[in-house]
């Protein structure tokens, strides 16, 4: 497999199952999102899958986060772009393995798996259905030249309204940018941080569960 991880198989077993791939933020690692596994519908197939780039105390990251005087802080977008195409190609490489629902794919990014969720579904329109993209938003300079105008993937966003880390006027641009396209999209935020609330967690989770009706 092109990147490491983890797996809880769906405890209501069918032929082809739903798949949802988990997509940890900067400095986490796999274990991070998945203790939303067992509280997730249980026909599920959930992947929690590693970035890349290690980055010290059994931390990952999609892409480098970098500090300079005349810059400030900026992202490494060749390297967001190349764990787009890894994921892209990871993807493909669970849906074969474990033989999932070919039109039931979620992928749930948070913070900067959130914002590799975004534009995975524009570089690679439709390969995922459903996108939960919980504290990112659409960086603009991560996406295709033209964006594709057969796609149908719907998205559910959420974001914390005192997020310390993106702040939400980012997260804001996010709605009317996907209105735009015709892209079926819920927006909401909450009360917190930089983390995911439990109200926001049962928000995305009856999402999910209206999606797989």
């Amino acid at each position: 497999m092109s990147l490491n991880y983890i797996v809880k198989e769906p405890t209501k077993k069918t032929e082809n199952p739903p798949l949802l791939i988990l997509l940890h933020g900067y400095g986490s690692n796999e274990q991070d999102l998945f203790s939303f596994a067992e509280e997730l519908p249980e026909e599920l197939l959930i992947i929690s899958a590693q970035a890349p780039y290690e980055i010290g105390y059994g931390g990952y990251a999609w892409y480098a986060i970098n500090f300079d005087e005349v810059n400030g802080k900026f992202s490494d977008l060749k390297q967001a772009k190349e764990s787009i195409d890894k994921i892209a190609v990871f993807i493909d490489e669970i849906k074969a393995k474990y033989n999932t629902n070919a039109d039931n794919t979620f992928l749930l990014g948070f913070s900067q798996g959130s914002i590799l969720s975004y534009s995975l579904s524009f570089f690679y329109p439709n390969k995922v259905n459903h996108v939960i993209a919980l504290s990112g938003y659409i960086e603009t300079n991560l996406l295709p030249k033209t964006i594709s105008k057969d796609i149908k993937t719907d998205y559910y966003c959420s974001h914390g309204t005192v997020d310390q880390v993106l702040p939400i006027d980012w997260a804001r641009k996010t709605k009317p940018f996907l209105d735009n396209l015709g892209l079926d999209n819920v927006y909401s935020e909450y009360p917190v941080g930089h983390g995911v609330a439990p109200q926001n967690f049962y928000s995305f989770k009856s999402w999910i569960e209206k999606n797989l009706e």
